[in-house]
């Protein structure tokens, strides 16, 4: 099953994940002891990030090293700046409303 980006960052645990994966690659186990759960609950989080492409598992030896692959938030950026440009005219819109209304209590004086 392929998840969408959107549906991995809807968890909190899953944003730590990568937060803390953008930093450095780590293995399982160090990934895991960073988080208070079993490491088996970090594995299922990690396989969903895997199926969203945020992240990457590369096999170096006996151990499974995590990497961050932070491309596919772009996506989530072109989503949220939709957004940001509506709330960005909102807020001239409010400035404007309240710079008149003090003008208004100024000329009542």
């Amino acid at each position: 099953m392929r998840r969408d980006v959107f549906q991995a960052i809807a968890d909190p645990t899953r944003r730590a994940i990568i937060e803390r994966l953008a930093q450095e690659a780590l293995n399982h186990n160090d990934l895991a002891g960073t988080f208070d759960m079993t490491r088996q609950a970090v594995t299922k989080h990690i396989k969903i990030l895997e199926e969203c492409g945020l992240l990457v598992i590369r096999q170096e030896g006996r151990e499974r090293f995590c990497e961050a692959r932070l491309e596919p938030l772009t996506e989530v950026a072109g989503w949220v700046e939709q957004y940001k440009k509506h709330w960005h005219q909102r807020f001239k819109s409010l400035d404007k409303y309240l710079h008149q209304m003090q003008n208004k209590k100024h000329d009542n004086k």
